[in-house]
């Protein structure tokens, strides 16, 4: 469609042109053939090729021949634009063109955003989880009934293979956080991974496997995690069966209603200015923290003493989150 749309502008810009064209030809016979005056000649060429009718001066038999072809030309080319014009605006194809044109202005503002590969069941629900925490985030999607629920529901999207490199470019890979490969095909989620993981080495790849063979495949192929949808409906089912007042609980946190759950780096400065103890003064639960070696401290005892580029997961209300998240913020207040 937006091929159509750009191969549509451009018929409408070579009409323009031709038109232009034939009121120059029509000024510069009259000014040669008849010695009218600029504004003479410029005046019966708009009128001729307009079919008004109308003539500034009697013509000679040279001046006949030329006004004859200057019809020609220019019923011609006023057809051809009319025609443009109808095609256009009947196929839809100016509306398309600028959706085009804002959709790509809006890729050029994506920072840290999350690209979504596929728009089946699972990705529209990660999609949907996304948006509701207000993070930016692009849809990759190449097949048509897909392709029909992101046009209706109005995604952020571009249209291609998430296997090729130019669609993943264009989807701002370099300044992207993390991916999301979810379309229903183990082998090409490989693909994607092994792609997505050849262009941007310190992103952040989420993928989707169907199978239990798969999972090291995609772990190989640089996915940082790996999910199954069937394992984890699996693992709910039974938590529900054994233990349903954890799992609502879970999701009460999960759904970020009342309680959420947010990771949160520790920026440059916090180095021997934080602690644990001084993060649980915001009131919110700190639940683990994640060293840069990989290390994980769940549940940090008060002394323990924050290191640059740490990652802080806490539990609480908002006001208790966004008060420990100032905390962290450079120039805070230390303990």
């Amino acid at each position: 469609m937006a091929h159509d749309a750009r191969r549509a502008f451009r018929g409408l810009l070579l009409a323009v042109v031709f038109l232009l064209a034939v009121v120059v030809y029509g000024t510069a016979g009259y000014l040669l053939i008849e010695r009218y005056s600029f504004l003479d000649a410029f005046f019966t060429t708009i009128v001729t090729i307009t079919t008004v009718g109308i003539q500034a001066h009697p013509l000679d038999g040279p001046g006949e021949i030329f006004t004859i072809t200057l019809v020609v030309f220019g019923v011609s080319g006023f057809l051809y634009t009319f025609g443009v014009i109808v095609e256009a605006l009947g196929s839809d194809r100016w509306r398309q063109y600028w959706r085009t044109r804002q959709m790509a202005d809006q890729l050029d503002r994506l920072r840290e955003h999350i690209i979504v590969c596929g728009y089946g069941r699972t990705g529209k629900r990660v999609v949907s989880e996304i948006r509701e925490k207000g993070v930016p985030y692009v849809v990759v999607e190449m097949n048509p009934d897909p392709l029909e629920d992101v046009r209706r529901n109005r995604e952020p999207h571009i249209v291609g293979d998430a296997a090729s490199d130019d669609v993943l470019h264009e989807a701002r890979i370099e300044r992207a956080r993390a991916l999301v490969s979810a379309v229903d095909s183990d082998e090409r989620n490989v693909y994607i991974v092994l792609t997505a993981r050849s262009l941007n080495p310190k992103l952040f790849i989420v993928a989707r496997s169907s199978y239990p063979d798969s999972v090291a495949k995609l772990e190989r192929a640089g996915a940082n995690r790996v999910v199954s949808p069937y394992t984890t409906s699996g693992t709910r089912m039974a938590a529900l069966a054994m233990q349903p007042a954890v799992v609502d609980v879970l999701d009460i946190v999960a759904g970020g209603t009342t309680t959420t759950i947010e990771e949160l780096v520790v920026p440059p400065d916090a180095e021997g200015r934080l602690t644990a103890a001084a993060l649980r003064r915001s009131g919110a639960t700190l639940l683990a923290v994640r060293s840069t070696d990989g290390r994980m401290h769940v549940s940090p005892p008060d002394s323990y003493a924050l290191q640059a580029d740490d990652v802080v997961v806490a539990m609480g209300v908002r006001a208790q989150v966004d008060a420990l998240a100032n905390s962290l913020r450079p120039g805070a207040a230390g303990p």
